[in-house]
């Protein structure tokens, strides 16, 4: 598991990374490829889903094909996009109405990215092939990340 520290370094790269710029595919598309590189070994898809038309509509990613379009309230995804929480799923077989977009995955973290006026904006999705590849750490650090997204494009 990676330790608050290496969160915490990361974050401070990503937010110089993103400081300046409010394009919103080349901001989401540098924090995907930055997560995915930081943590090949866990995470092997590494992506976001963006509010629009009253559904997540998949955005920049580093990883194979994924689903287009998830509905509120449906799956990981559309579960933290309703609950506006981060969702942890040890086993994603086990998660009542998981959209199996990669039969690869087996665990999943999805984190929403809520903008300044409260809204979910979007959600930073993240499979393993791992089970249970995914702690209170994972949650912390990538919170931090969203909050970061979120007050770059999103204030």
């Amino acid at each position: 598991m990676v330790e608050k520290n290496d969160y915490r370094l990361l974050v401070r790269q990503i937010t110089e990374l993103i400081q300046g710029e409010n394009d919103e595919a080349a901001v989401l598309s540098n924090v995907a490829a930055a997560l995915h590189d930081a943590f090949s070994e866990r995470f092997f898809w590494v992506g976001f889903y963006r509010v629009k038309d009253g559904e997540l509509l998949l955005g920049p990613f580093q990883g194979p094909v994924a689903c287009y379009h998830i509905g509120f309230g449906k799956g990981v995804c559309g579960t933290a996009w309703q609950r506006a929480e981060t969702v942890i799923v040890p086993d994603v077989e086990q998660f009542p109405g998981h959209i199996a977009c990669s039969s690869l995955s087996r665990s999943e973290i999805v984190v929403p990215v809520i903008g300044g006026d409260g809204e979910v904006k979007g959600v930073l999705d993240i499979d393993s092939r791992q089970l249970d590849a995914f702690d209170d750490s994972d949650r912390w650090g990538l919170e931090q990340v969203a909050d970061a997204v979120a007050r770059q494009l999103y204030t």
